[in-house]
């Protein structure tokens, strides 16, 4: 029997997100916390404002996976104060996305997801097309965050998909 090619497809995505959670955090932890809290021109208005959304929409969505509680009150609820808790939070949340997907099967995606949006309407959606905007929304706003990082004297990462393709076939 042959693996759904999006089982694959999906578990390379959840690499892939946590290689460049982790190479965003490292150039942030670079800057000094001022200028990694600095307000910029920006629609989560900092660094530190971008990668937390990330982790909020991502703690939103897997609890919508999982069937898990999760206690965001607004998509710009700040989580943690400064860049270490934040950092500690996101291996931790990067940890549970690789667990979640590497038990996906086959099976999972026979049904639609029912879930409900932060506004609490109802809504039914095929778990792979999920699963594609939740890695999506994560890679949007990376490189949101790539950009503010760009205006610092901190160089931003290398974050392009093929980049980790190729750091993860040299591995």
């Amino acid at each position: 029997m042959t693996l759904d090619p999006r089982l694959s497809h999906f578990r390379s995505l959840a690499g892939y997100n946590r290689w460049a959670n982790r190479r965003i955090y490292a150039a942030c932890a670079q800057l000094p916390e001022a200028e990694y809290l600095a307000p910029r021109p920006a629609f989560f208005k900092s660094l530190h404002g971008t990668l937390n959304h990330i982790l909020v929409g991502d703690r939103v969505w897997m609890s919508r996976f999982t069937g898990a509680q999760h206690h965001i009150k607004s998509l710009d609820q700040q989580l943690y104060a400064d860049l270490a808790g934040l950092r500690v939070a996101r291996e931790a949340e990067d940890a549970q996305i690789l667990a979640y997907v590497e038990g996906l099967t086959e099976d999972s995606f026979a049904e639609p997801l029912s879930y409900k949006t932060m506004a609490g309407a109802p809504q039914h959606d095929p778990l792979d097309r999920l699963l594609t905007h939740f890695f999506n929304h994560q890679t949007h706003h990376r490189g949101q965050a790539h950009g503010l990082l760009s205006q610092t004297a901190v160089p931003p990462p290398e974050l392009d998909y093929i980049f980790f393709l190729r750091t993860a076939k040299s591995s």
